[in-house]
């Protein structure tokens, strides 16, 4: 087994072990945050690995927190979105639609003027999102208020709003959805301790705090299948303000209910900053214990550290981030031990086609 073999269960078949991460670029088409043909390209561009996840995806209007990111609850993104899948399964491609509520991490310029919404009235110290408006047309990061509690109300509302992704995505063509359940965001947000103070069946003891995120996957396979739900998760990740003492029991809990749910996987964000916390054997063996289904791990790997969690049994497939900006053909220069491009880090955020569909693939 290695990063270059392909791999096949339940829903997947990949022709090899690597995944692209989902990474913010936010080059929609505006007004109406709707995909377009250049995202099309740069996504085909990249079908040469076993599996694509995209850029995180809002599932109504009010679950934004960052300027040109693209959506799935509208006629026009869906057909946006059609262009994108079109072109991946042409260059033999497979791709998932990766469904997103930012929660508190967003700012009332998204929320008609509101605060947004997150379980508990918190503010993420430290915590910012990038605005473009008319002062500011190449964007800025602004600080995140304080958010209001969401009562049962909006809770029921998000909860379709996944499902409704992810019927739309799967209508657009997509071969499945990951539902963002990691990264500060909403659904992180009740998963922890420290962002969820709620003294309803949706806080206090892990049970609890995992409600929100099952009842999401619950919804999202009843309407598409669960062998084509993944989820993200993120126990070791800490930034957003999300340090919280009881998350990786909480995330081990989740992991196993997920298990019995028959999901298509589960992918693990981890730190991948310079100084980030190694993860402890102990957590990767207990996920495997708890998780038979498919496992994505995503962080700093290369082709030795890919082939030595995947030959160890802890991982099924290994996701790539950063590397994929400037190296459209990531899979061939990796099994081929060719050098990497280095990507601009200038245009990494709206713009153009510059920094984005201009990388060339390798040339001896």
């Amino acid at each position: 087994m290695s990063l270059f073999t392909p791999y096949k269960k339940s829903h997947l078949s990949l022709s090899n072990r690597m995944v692209m991460a989902p990474m913010t670029r936010s080059r929609t088409t505006q007004p109406g945050n709707t995909p377009n043909e250049m995202m099309a390209e740069y996504y085909a561009q990249r079908a040469s690995t076993g599996l694509i996840i995209t850029e995180a995806t809002q599932i109504s209007d009010d679950s934004q927190g960052y300027s040109f990111t693209p959506g799935v609850y509208t006629p026009e993104q869906v057909a946006g979105w059609k262009k994108v899948t079109s072109a991946v399964h042409q260059a033999g491609g497979t791709i998932f639609n990766q469904l997103w509520h930012v929660g508190r991490v967003s700012h009332p310029v998204f929320q008609q003027g509101q605060a947004p919404m997150a379980p508990s009235p918190i503010k993420p110290t430290d915590t910012q999102v990038w605005v473009v408006d008319e002062r500011y047309p190449e964007g800025r990061m602004i600080d995140c208020p304080t958010p209001r509690a969401m009562n049962q109300e909006d809770i029921d509302r998000v909860i379709n709003d996944f499902a409704q992704g992810a019927k739309n995505a799967i209508d657009a063509g997509f071969d499945g959805v990951e539902i963002h359940g990691g990264n500060g965001y909403l659904i992180d947000q009740f998963l922890r301790t420290n962002s969820n103070h709620r003294a309803d069946e949706y806080g206090g003891t892990p049970e609890k705090r995992i409600r929100f995120l099952i009842e999401i996957v619950k919804a999202v396979s009843a309407e598409i299948g669960a062998e084509k739900v993944g989820v993200r998760l993120a126990p070791f990740v800490t930034f957003k303000d999300m340090a919280c003492p009881e998350i990786v029991e909480t995330i081990l809990l989740a992991a196993k209910q997920l298990g019995e749910m028959n999901i298509g996987y589960v992918h693990l964000s981890e730190a991948d900053w310079d100084d980030a916390p190694q993860i402890p054997e102990s957590f990767r063996v207990e996920l495997r214990e708890v998780f038979s289904g498919t496992i994505i791990v995503a962080g700093r790997y290369d082709v030795q550290r890919a082939d030595a969690i995947l030959a160890q049994g802890y991982a099924d497939l290994v996701a790539f981030g950063r590397a994929f900006i400037a190296n459209p053909d990531l899979p061939y220069r990796l099994s081929n031990q060719l050098p990497l491009a280095n990507f601009d880090k200038g245009p990494l955020f709206g713009g153009g086609a510059a920094g984005y569909i201009d990388y060339p693939e390798y040339q001896s």
